[in-house]
């Protein structure tokens, strides 16, 4: 494999794109904070600068959070984002369509960081769609049903950044989603940080481990 993770992603979207071949799955893992949404991003965009627009598209798995109401019946608002507070088994049946449905557009949920709540269809992958990038914490891990989602997954990527950057990433998304210091801190030295501990025993699940901040391009 190359050194370059988009060189890598741009590559995965071409060989998807052979007669014949079917989409490909570049999935990202790791820790809250390690930069692995804007990584996901950032290969999209370059998929797409390097082939043509609508080659690869985005699906996060926090677009599969449960909504404050479900976690709030479950009892589970205050621990928001440990792993029993997605939809995993949602994820893996969009994945699996994505993978059986290339005929037609397939729209598939994000999160909103302002309304702190999932929201459906706000990215579609095209018939022409041939990679999928798609990132989450849980990606790699053991718990049933990350297993089966590792089965359709050509490709998995750990995102890694020291913990002290993943934190303070994390202490200035709670800031900006409206908690005040104290609590931004707890939130963060709390939930967040006993979610990431997990996180990291899935990393030798993964077959290569890359920067959340890849250097500009050229």
């Amino acid at each position: 494999m190359s050194p370059s993770p988009v060189a890598d992603a741009v590559t995965l979207a071409v060989n998807a794109s052979r007669p014949g071949a079917g989409r490909a799955v570049l999935a990202l893992a790791g820790a809250p904070g390690a930069g692995k949404s804007t990584l996901a991003r950032r290969l999209v965009a370059e998929v797409d600068r390097a082939t043509a627009p609508g080659t690869a598209g985005y699906l996060p798995l926090d677009g599969f959070h449960l909504s404050n109401a479900q976690l709030e019946r479950l009892g589970r608002l205050e621990r928001k984002g440990a792993p029993d507070t997605f939809d995993a088994h949602g994820y893996v049946a969009l994945l699996r369509r994505l993978l059986e449905e290339a005929g037609h557009p397939v729209y598939v949920p994000d999160y909103d960081r302002r309304l702190h709540e999932p929201v459906a269809a706000r990215h579609v992958f095209a018939p022409h769609t041939r990679l999928v990038v798609t990132e989450g914490n849980y990606l790699a891990g053991d718990e049933d049903p990350w297993p089966r989602a590792r089965a359709l997954f050509t490709e998995l990527w750990y995102v890694e950044a020291p913990d002290a950057v993943r934190e303070e990433r994390l202490y200035g998304r709670q800031r900006e989603g409206g908690l005040a210091e104290g609590a931004a801190r707890a939130w963060v030295e709390g939930s967040d940080r006993a979610n990431g501990e997990l996180v990291k025993r899935s990393r030798g699940n993964c077959t290569r481990v890359v920067r959340g901040d890849l250097p500009a391009s050229p």
